[in-house]
């Protein structure tokens, strides 16, 4: 294996924003607190969206930004701030389960090591992107793909009523 490797400034952007975007999503899961979670996942957010930039789609890095950053994001830490949170303490410490998921990470390290040594990719340049990349999603998102664009936009609006619904639910009395 010949692994050559040129240190251009797009590689640099790109394998910065990937190991930020790596470190924020392991934040995410191992913060104990709920805002902590919201901010790390906000952090990785942004990281993929530097990568979207990097990788010559503005739209889609716009769009990350304006929706997941922004919106969900903020919608997340609402939905904490709306609901009660009773501190139970320290979670107790789990060496087997701690092990075990050390033991699955690095089987699958070892699998994408793997299957990334023994890919062949393609030596010939990649087709052409169209130079309005935002006008072809347009075209495509609202003619090929119009439906699911829709029945997305009514599922996630079925999931914040019900979102906002279990925020105000009241308490039963006893």
């Amino acid at each position: 294996m010949n692994f050559n490797i040129e240190w251009t400034g797009e590689f640099v952007a790109f394998f910065v924003l990937a190991v930020c975007a790596i470190v924020g999503a392991v934040m995410a899961f191992n913060f104990t607190k709920v805002v902590h979670m919201a901010l790390s996942l906000a952090f990785t957010f942004v990281s993929l969206a530097g990568l979207y930039v990097v990788l010559d789609a503005e739209f889609v890095a716009f769009v990350q930004v304006l929706l997941y950053v922004g919106a969900v994001t903020i919608l997340m830490i609402f939905g904490i701030m709306m609901t009660k949170h009773q501190d139970e303490g320290e979670e107790k410490s789990r060496p087997l389960l701690e092990v075990l998921s050390l033991v699955g990470c690095l089987c699958l390290l070892a699998l994408l090591i793997l299957a990334i040594r023994d890919a062949n990719f393609p030596t010939e340049p990649a087709a052409a992107l169209p130079t309005d990349n935002t006008r072809e999603i347009g075209l495509q998102l609202f003619s090929r793909w119009a439906v699911p664009f829709e029945l997305i936009s009514v599922l996630l609006t079925v999931a914040f009523i019900g979102a906002i619904a279990l925020a105000k639910r009241e308490e039963d009395p006893k």
